[in-house]
Parts: C-alpha cells; structure tokens; sequence
C-alpha cells in the first residue's frame, strides 16, 4: 500500500481543519535532542503531520537509556540517536523533510540548524548547559517562538518563550554563573510550583555535582503530549500560550496542576528562596 498523507493524517481533522493540517504539513521544526523527551517530541509531531525537521544528536543509543528512551531497544544499541529516530519518523510520513546535525548544535552549524524553522521544541540533556544556553540565546535574537517541557518525577513541566516577551536569560539568570550554579536555576525555573519533590523515593539519586538524576518514561510521554500541544497553537496561532515568566506544571502521580507566575523570573523572591535552599541541600 502506497503512502497517502490526506489519509495518513485524516484522523486528525474535527481537532484541526484540513486548512490547518496543510499548514501542519509544510511547517518546519528544530529540536536539539533525541534522548528522553526529544525522541518523544519528534515522533509525536510526526504523527502530528508536522512535514519539516531540524534535529540533532551527537549520542548514541546505550543500556541506561532503556527505561525512559523511544529509540532505545536491543535492536538500536550503539547506534546514533539522530538516525535512528529520523528512521522512525520516516516511517511514520515517508515524505518529511528530516535535516539532521549528528554533532550537535555548535557555535559553528546553529544558524544552519535554524534555518527556515518556525519552532524550537527543546530536548536537550538537562545538563547541556552550554548548548542549551546558546540556543534559546539564538532563538530570541532572531524571533523564533521556543518551547521546553521538563520531564520531573512523573510530571511535565512547561515554559514558552515567545518573540518579544520575556526571554530564556531573562527568566533563569544564568549569565556567567558556575555551571553547578546554572543547574540549580534551572531546576527551580522550570517548575517553580516543586509538584514532584513530595514523593521522590530515594533523594541520593539526585547529584547535579555528578551529573546524573532519576527519570521515567511516564514523565518524557507527558512532555511530548504537552509539548505537541503547545506545537500546535504556535504553529497554527490558535489557542492560549503562556509564556514566561507563566509556568505551567501537571503532575501525574499527585493528579495535581499548578499555574505559577514569576515576574522577574529566578529574580522573583519565592525563586531567590528555593535557590537558596538548594544551594544549602547540595553544600554550596
């Protein structure tokens, strides 16, 4: 049977009009990270009908990755993330445009890797500090709406910054922080309403010094329907889109959601507080 995109897409129409699935279709989106959320984000879009990506990956697919990874299987074991989710996603539309950048974003190829994109959806490691920093930088200087979606606990943690409002450096205050330092404003950042702290089982695990804490698949699946959703009213300019210095965190396990604002972002007093506190929990 021959691929047909009407038909391969048609159960989408009734949510959105076969006008705004043609816009779907010739829309083109970057996502830096195919691991945890990214590889649910590109798939997810996909399935979407979204016809044009960006994506990169400099990783390959590896044993740890297994309890919360799309792409990751016996099958796909030390193979490069990139490639193997572009796979997937052609699978899914044979006919989508996929450019991937298996060294990453870089100094070097990031004005390539926006080139033509009208959406930036994050899935970086939540330690790329520096990759992650350059990028939302880009995206605001040049106009281009991003969104990021935190996988914590077993919930979604969501923040848009879109053009001419406030900007990814403005929420988190990172600057020329430490690197440790940055981790910290982030964690808090991005769910400033902390839904997930309550039931965390074993508080060892989580070691920014290291580098490493817990994950699971249910969080990474929630980030992608929310991402995909706020995808959706971006792209298509329809629908209510927080942007920050609002934040928005559902959380699975409590059935719990909280609507936080924060104006000045880690500037915001209830923010400069959790910061202080994790500074004193890990020692610093």
């Amino acid at each position: 049977m021959e691929f047909n995109y009407q038909e391969a897409f048609s159960r989408n129409i009734g949510w959105v009009t076969e006008q705004e699935q043609a816009i779907l279709r010739n829309k083109r989106v970057a996502i830096a990270g195919m691991g945890g959320v990214g590889g649910f984000h590109l798939l997810t879009l996909a399935r979407l009908g979204v016809g044009k990506f960006n994506i990169s990956d400099l990783d390959t697919f590896e044993v740890a990755n297994f309890n919360r990874q799309i792409g990751a299987s016996m099958a796909t074991l030390g193979r490069e993330k990139a490639e193997v989710l572009a796979e997937q996603a052609r699978q899914i539309n044979p006919e989508c445009e996929i450019e991937i950048f298996p060294n990453g974003v870089t100094s070097d190829n990031v004005e390539q890797f926006f080139q033509g994109v009208d959406l930036y959806v994050d899935g970086l490691d939540f330690f790329a500090i520096a990759a992650r920093q350059m990028v939302f930088a880009y995206c605001h200087k040049h106009a281009i709406p991003a969104t990021t979606v935190a996988p914590l606990g077993m919930s979604a943690g969501l923040l848009n910054f879109l053009p001419g409002q406030m900007s990814f450096e403005d929420y988190f205050q990172w600057g020329e922080r430490p690197e440790l330092e940055k981790a910290i404003r982030f964690l808090v950042g991005l769910a400033p309403g902390l839904l997930h702290r309550h039931y965390l089982a074993d508080p060892s695990r989580v070691n920014l010094k290291a580098r490493k804490g817990p994950s699971t698949i249910m969080a990474c699946m929630l980030c992608a329907g929310v991402a995909g959703t706020e995808a959706l009213k971006i792209l298509l300019g329809r629908g209510k889109v927080w942007a920050a210095p609002h934040g928005i965190q559902f959380d699975a396990y409590r059935n719990k959601m909280a609507h936080t604002w924060r104006p000045g972002g880690n500037r915001n007093p209830i923010n400069q507080i959790a910061i202080a506190i994790a500074r004193r929990q890990l020692g610093i």
